[in-house]
């Protein structure tokens, strides 16, 4: 795939597929479409922004006519470079296709743009008492798209699934320009290959989704959260394997260690012991009739001689002050390290204990903070290493780190990824996960559907030399 500059007939023909304010060239006005979350950037020639299914349709056809690169982008929010367009070309942004088409209540389904966000659509189904499962962090900002795109879930996957278990169906653009459909809008059905699954989480390279059917439950009636401080690691993950063993199923376990814990101390002025080395936030959900029994399994559960204290909130504002403590985190660490590595691995939840242990070990041999939290039910662990760019030690020890904090997850028979995708970030690492063998098959599947190698070119996969 070549950077070249655009033809000016490329451009003129691009002009044409769609309404002159919705196409863009001017590097002023392309610059902010360059980059994601992960701070990677690169500038697009073009950027475009289309309100329909057929409009996405020519500039799929035009750009594999003139084998330009096309990356498709929701709102940036991604932490991988999924969405950084390494070839330059056009970027096609959703942002203007974010209709929600049609809520089924009787069906529990709803049909929505790429573009619509999470929390818009959850708004939308609060009015009829549904919810979509997928409630990534980023909720208020990130796009229904973008969440289809890496498959991203948020701590509610631990009860509800990931957002693969939560789509039934999609209408797509192929690499070559072709209008599929995929799935059903029926929670059961068998016919043919599951394309739905397979789209989801290929990050914009095999089709760009231009509607989704996605399944509905009810929103329970009521929740609980649990807030339970621990003496040390052990204890705390002790309490998780516990808690994944007993009947009820949690709606979030979060988990947040101790490096952590001084971090949330030194920035907000939340009530946390003196000697707690670990936290656990645990919310269930459910009917009213059930929610005390819940808790009380739960409860249970969770207590071993680690324990220091166990809060219980059931109201509202309760609840939302609980996981205030958790919300510190984040703009938190952008505070301490704004060149931070921030990781979501994953790894079976019996060895989250080792997992730290061992995480550890690794941060005292670089001399990089390494802080760990995330969603524990799921064995999603999101490490960051604290990384001073400044300081050469750090800077040079740094992907030695990395490169020693993605063999140990894999030797635990974790995986690279658990939501926020493979991009860039992850790509030369794919190959240590995936066998040769498999990794050429993923490769002729993205062929079948772009042939021209058009979408997101050189993301996911170990670039072939």
């Amino acid at each position: 795939m070549s950077d070249r500059i655009l033809h000016p007939e490329f451009l003129e023909q691009l002009q044409s597929c769609i309404p002159a304010n919705a196409c863009f060239t001017d590097p002023s006005d392309c610059y902010a479409y360059g980059y994601d979350n992960s701070r990677n950037h690169q500038l697009p020639h073009a950027v475009v922004l289309p309100t329909n299914e057929d409009q996405i349709q020519k500039i799929v056809s035009l750009c594999n006519k003139y084998k330009v690169a096309l990356t498709t982008r929701g709102r940036g929010t991604g932490t991988a470079g999924g969405s950084v367009p390494l070839h330059q070309g056009v970027v096609l942004s959703t942002e203007n296709m974010a209709k929600i088409i049609n809520i089924d209540p009787q069906n529990r389904m709803a049909t929505v743009q790429p573009g619509v966000l999470n929390q818009t659509l959850q708004d939308a189904l609060a009015e009829h008492q549904l919810f979509w499962a997928p409630d990534p962090t980023s909720a208020a900002f990130c796009s229904i798209g973008g969440n289809l795109a890496i498959n991203s879930a948020g701590p509610r996957a631990v009860k509800y699934g990931s957002t693969r278990d939560n789509v039934l169906g999609l209408h797509a653009i192929t690499g070559n320009g072709q209008k599929i459909k995929t799935g059903v809008q029926t929670t059961k059905g068998v016919v043919g290959y599951d394309l739905t699954r397979l789209i989801i989480g290929s990050e914009g390279t095999l089709a760009i989704i231009t509607q989704a059917y996605l399944k509905l439950l009810p929103l329970p009636e009521t929740k609980a959260t649990l807030q339970l401080f621990y003496k040390n690691i052990e204890s705390a993950t002790e309490a998780i394997t516990k808690v994944m063993a007993q009947p009820v199923s949690p709606c979030a376990l979060e988990f947040i260690d101790s490096a952590c814990l001084d971090i949330i101390r030194e920035h907000s002025d939340e009530a946390i012991p003196a000697n707690a080395k670990a936290l656990l936030m645990i919310e269930v959900d459910g009917s009213r009739d059930i929610i005390k029994a819940a808790v009380n399994s739960i409860s249970a559960s969770t207590e071993n001689n680690g324990l220091i204290e166990c809060n219980i909130a059931e109201s509202k504002s309760d609840i939302e002050k609980i996981w205030k403590t958790r919300k510190v985190l984040s703009p938190a660490l952008r505070t301490i390290a704004p060149k931070k590595i921030n990781e979501d691995v994953v790894v079976p939840v019996s060895k989250i204990p080792e997992l730290i242990k061992q995480l550890q070990i690794i941060s005292d041999k670089y001399s990089i903070p390494i802080v760990n939290f995330g969603h524990a039910g799921n064995g999603n662990i999101h490490t960051n290493l604290l990384l001073d760019e400044t300081n050469p030690t750090q800077a040079n020890n740094a992907q030695p780190c990395l490169n020693d904090v993605f063999e140990l997850v894999l030797k635990l028979n974790g995986t690279l990824s658990g939501e926020h995708g493979v991009g860039i970030e992850k790509r030369d690492y794919v190959g240590r996960e995936i066998d040769n063998n498999t990794l050429e098959l993923m490769r002729q599947i993205k062929t079948q559907f772009d042939p021209n190698n058009i979408l997101n070119p050189d993301k996911m996969f170990p670039i072939v030399k």
